[in-house]
């Protein structure tokens, strides 16, 4: 069926429009009042923007953030074991049960005490409690946490916080049994997605998602496209199943996509993991997860198969490192978060073709654990104006759970460099809305694009800061079906 979007405005387009939608695609653009349709919505003025992607979302976990305490507005391990203790209790008066405790969102680089497993015990007892870092590259847990999710350190109190693989592998453990209710979630999640004007994710959850989607969209999760990630435990599976970066996956609509590759080289900032050239105030230097050997073999398999390497580097050596396993293979793909770059490897991402897969919401949130933990070098932190006056290509997401997804925080974030009352965190470094909004989509208004739009109620490119921030969206489609509609509703 085809479909008049009516009186719309489309930036850089003079005056109020009409857009034909037929068969998934923008058919045609004309001055208002002219197309006609078997259906026909009035946008009453409103601004008409291609649809936005999120290029980096841990999508399962996300879908269960919501359900997990709140622990994020903690400022010391001891608050975080009081919302701990009170958790408890409201459990134990309603349900009587000895359910988990999953707690998520804690930042302890700043904080004035120390998260132990006594003090944890204390706060829950009996009933297992994990906490889960904001980063995800660490989690706290009590002692009936670690015997039933890593009972090697379960009579360790020094390992009441596990780090990288150790952490990763408790968490990989919490996600909901019945898989029926944890795609229910995930639908859901999905909706409210569409409902902030998203098209699509790059989803890097970890597992092998291509089952997982496969399945959820079979179920009928038809709100989003999907471009799924492969872990190195199933990337030679991925191999031998043909799959190659950007294939479709049958059955599914056209909606499910092979993704990247992804690859870990270190941790994070919160977790002092992030692999640094200068030490941390502790002296350490981080955490390089995979030798420069292995990077470039694991790379090479991969890009020699089809599939596209994403590699997780957030320290400035950890991204030196990648440029290096890049330029050796002779490949392109992603650097996924790059927060820490020497000025030398910022054009070093632009002459190897690099695309800086970046979560600008991030520096807002790490700005004063970068003032201490980076201190002297966070100028280079977030860098996203020096990359791309490099001639970067730039592709904005949240690493959702550990920001929002929603892309409008992500771009007001890079815009602005700053939330509420603060005074912006180095404002060099911010972009122009038009940068940032090219970071966000992977289409644009005009004849012959699919039809994956955004029709929001304030110009994004006049609006204020905290109306960018918190865009309405009227209605957003995919291949020209609404996948949220505030309009005739």
């Amino acid at each position: 069926m085809s479909l008049v979007l009516r009186g719309g405005r489309v930036p850089a387009i003079d005056g109020t429009v009409d857009l034909l939608i037929a068969e998934g695609r923008i058919a045609q653009i004309a001055p208002a009042g002219r197309l006609r349709a078997e259906s026909v919505v009035s946008l009453d003025g409103r601004w008409v923007i291609p649809g936005l992607w999120d290029s980096h979302v841990h999508f399962t976990q996300w879908a269960q953030t919501a359900r997990r305490l709140d622990v994020s507005g903690a400022t010391s391990a001891a608050e975080a074991a009081a919302l701990v203790q009170a958790r408890v209790l409201a459990q134990a008066a309603h349900t009587g049960g000895d359910d988990t405790v999953i707690g998520f969102g804690f930042h302890d680089a700043l904080w004035p005490d120390v998260p132990t497993r006594e003090l944890l015990d204390r706060a829950s007892p009996d009933r297992p409690a994990v906490l889960i870092a904001g980063d995800l590259h660490c989690c706290w847990l009590n002692t009936a946490a670690a015997r039933r999710f890593a009972p090697h350190t379960a009579e360790d109190a020094g390992s009441a916080v596990l780090r990288e693989e150790a952490s990763f592998a408790v968490t990989s453990k919490l996600a909901v049994g019945d898989e029926a209710t944890l795609d229910g979630w995930a639908a859901e999640a999905a909706r409210s997605a569409a409902e902030r004007g998203i098209v699509g994710i790059v989803d890097l959850e970890y597992g092998w998602n291509l089952d997982v989607w496969t399945r959820r969209m079979g179920a009928g999760l038809d709100s989003l496209r999907v471009e799924f990630g492969i872990y190195g435990e199933h990337l030679e599976l991925a191999v031998d199943l043909g799959l190659r970066t950007g294939i479709r996956i049958p059955d599914t609509d056209g909606l499910l996509s092979v993704g990247p590759y992804k690859v870990i080289t270190d941790g994070s900032l919160n977790t002092r993991t992030a692999f640094c050239f200068d030490p941390y105030p502790d002296g350490g230097v981080g955490v390089q997860n995979i030798s420069e050997q292995q990077l470039v073999a694991t790379m090479e398999f991969a890009s020699r198969n089809g599939i596209e390497p994403a590699v997780h580097a957030i320290g400035d050596h950890a991204n030196s490192i990648a440029l290096d396993a890049f330029e050796s293979v002779g490949c392109t793909g992603r650097i996924e978060h790059a927060q820490l770059l020497t000025h030398d490897d910022v054009d070093r991402f632009a002459r190897l073709g690099v695309l800086a897969s970046v979560q600008p919401e991030h520096a807002l949130d790490d700005r004063d654990v970068a003032d201490t933990l980076w201190a002297g070098r966070a100028d280079r932190a977030f860098a996203l104006a020096d990359l791309h006056r490099a001639g970067v290509r730039l592709a904005f997401g949240s690493d959702a759970p550990v920001a929002r997804l929603d892309p409008w925080i992500a771009l007001s974030a890079a815009v602005s460099r700053t939330r509420g009352a603060r005074e912006p965190w180095h404002p060099e470094q911010s972009v122009s809305r038009r940068v940032g909004l090219d970071a966000s989509v992977r289409t644009r208004v005009g004849v012959g694009e699919a039809a994956d739009l955004a029709i929001v109620d304030r110009d994004p490119f006049g609006c204020s800061i905290a109306e960018l921030r918190g865009m309405p969206v009227a209605a957003t489609l995919l291949a020209g079906r609404f996948t949220h509609d505030a309009l005739t509703r």
